[in-house]
C-alpha cells in the first residue's frame, strides 16, 4: 500500500486541474506583467483573471487584493504596516494578539515587544475559542492592531472574528484576520467579517506553494513591506510570479464552486475517524465543544508521546502531525493547547489528523487500524518497563 497522507493542514497536494492551468505559464507562455508589449499584456491578463478568482472566493473586490508569496509575508506586511506610523512617534504602541495566532504573527509581535512595544496576548477559553469581551477588554487608546485568526491550524476551532471586528471598528482599531487555514474549507467572506486585512494561502486548498493573497479593506492604512517597484499599485514591489497567481486563481475558483461538497465530504471523513477512535481507550479529542474546521482532529493519547507515535505511523505508511507544521520537529507543548488550559503532558501526547479531498473512507479505516496497533504496542512497551 502506498503511503497515505493525513496532514493537509500543513499543505495539500496540488490539484491536477490547477497544475493543468499553470503548465502553459511554466514553458510555452511567458512575459513580465509590467511590460507593455504583447507578451507582458498576456501575462497581465492572466494575473488579473487570477486576482478576480481569488477575490470571488473570499467576497472581496479585486482592487482590494494584493498578491504575495506566502501567508507569512502577508501577515508580516500587515503587522509592520500597522506599527510604522507609531515608530516615529514619542513612544512605542500596543498590539493585541490571540494566543492561537500563527508564528508569523506571534514572532512579529515578539520582535516588537523586544523593542519596547506592549503586546497583550489573549488566551482562548477551554473550548479553544477566544471570547470577544476578552479582546475588547485588552484594547487601549494606543492599540495599533488586533490579530485574530479565523480558524486555528492545530485544533481547528473557528473564532468569532466578525463580532471582534465590529467591536474594534467602534473604537477605530484595525483587525488582521489570518484565514489561511479556513479558506477553501469553510465560507470566508471578507466583507461580512468586517476586518481590515485578511490573508489566504493557496497550498492549504490544493493550490501551489508560494502563492498567497492579502485583502486590504478600502481606506485601511497600509505601508508596503517590499519597496522598489510599482507592482500591486505600489503595495508590494516585486515581479509577479505569473504561474503561481494563475494556480492560486484556479484553486480559488475550484474551491468556491465546490465548497459545499468539499465541506460535507471532509466532515464525513473527520467524523468517521473520530467515531473509530472509540476503540482506543484513554484518548481525548480537543475542541469538540466549539465549531471546528470540517477536516481537523486533534487527539491526545494518555501516557504517550505524540512525536513517537507520529514516527511509528510514518514508518507504517501514514503521514500525520503533532501540530503546526511550523513547529514540527520540536518536542514541546503546543502553545495553543497550553493557552486552552490543556496540561503539558496531554499536549505532548497529541496528534493532529487533517483529512483532505484525496482521502477515502477506506484510508481512514486503515489509519484507525494502524493507530490502534501502534497505541497498543507503545502502551504495552511502557507497561513492561
Amino acid at each position: 500500500m502506498p503511503p497515505l497522507y493525513f496532514d493537509h493542514n500543513a499543505t495539500c497536494p496540488l490539484d491536477a486541474r490547477v497544475r493543468e492551468a499553470m503548465l502553459p505559464w511554466m514553458g510555452e507562455r511567458w512575459g513580465n506583467p509590467s511590460s507593455i508589449h504583447r507578451f507582458g499584456q498576456a501575462a497581465q491578463a492572466a494575473v488579473e483573471e487570477g486576482r478576480e478568482r481569488i477575490a470571488r472566493l473570499i467576497g472581496a473586490d479585486p482592487l482590494e487584493i494584493v498578491l504575495c508569496g506566502s501567508g507569512t509575508e502577508a501577515n508580516n506586511a500587515v503587522v509592520w504596516s500597522a506599527v510604522r506610523p507609531a515608530v516615529s512617534g514619542p513612544r512605542p504602541g500596543h498590539l493585541v494578539v490571540s494566543a492561537l495566532e500563527h508564528p508569523s504573527v506571534r514572532a512579529a509581535a515578539a520582535h516588537l515587544a523586544a523593542r519596547g512595544w506592549e503586546v497583550t496576548e489573549v488566551s482562548p477559553e477551554q473550548d479553544g475559542v477566544v471570547a470577544p469581551p476578552a479582546i475588547v477588554a485588552a484594547l487601549r487608546p494606543e492599540t495599533a492592531l488586533v490579530a485574530l485568526q479565523l480558524a486555528n491550524n492545530e485544533v481547528g476551532t473557528i473564532q468569532p472574528v466578525a463580532e471582534v471586528a465590529a467591536r474594534c471598528r467602534e473604537r477605530g482599531v484595525p483587525v488582521l484576520c489570518d484565514a489561511v487555514q479556513a479558506a477553501g474549507k469553510i465560507r470566508v467572506d471578507f466583507a461580512a467579517l468586517g476586518v481590515d486585512y485578511l490573508v489566504i494561502a493557496g497550498h492549504k486548498f490544493h493550490g501551489p506553494l508560494g502563492a498567497a493573497a492579502l485583502a486590504i479593506r478600502g481606506g485601511a492604512p497600509f505601508a508596503p513591506l517590499l519597496l522598489g517597484g510599482a507592482q500591486e499599485r505600489r503595495r508590494r514591489a516585486s515581479t509577479i510570479n505569473v504561474p503561481a497567481v494563475v494556480g492560486l486563481g484556479a484553486a480559488a475558483d475550484l474551491a468556491r464552486r465546490e465548497l459545499p461538497e468539499r465541506t460535507a465530504r471532509l466532515a464525513a471523513l473527520r467524523d468517521r475517524f473520530e467515531s473509530g477512535l472509540a476503540a482506543i481507550p484513554r484518548h481525548v479529542v480537543h475542541g469538540t465543544s466549539a465549531p471546528r474546521l470540517p477536516n481537523t482532529t486533534h487527539v491526545a493519547f494518555e501516557g504517550l508521546e505524540g512525536q513517537t507515535l507520529m514516527i511509528r505511523l510514518d514508518l507504517a505508511g501514514f503521514a500525520v502531525s503533532t501540530g503546526s507544521a511550523c513547529a514540527a520537529g520540536v518536542v514541546e507543548p503546543s502553545r495553543a493547547l497550553l493557552a486552552m488550559g490543556v496540561s503539558a503532558a496531554e499536549s505532548i501526547a497529541s496528534l493532529r489528523v487533517s483529512v483532505g479531498l484525496g482521502n477515502s473512507a477506506d484510508e481512514v479505516d486503515a489509519l484507525l487500524a494502524a493507530l490502534t496497533r501502534e497505541v497498543d504496542a507503545l502502551r504495552r512497551a511502557r507497561a513492561g518497563r
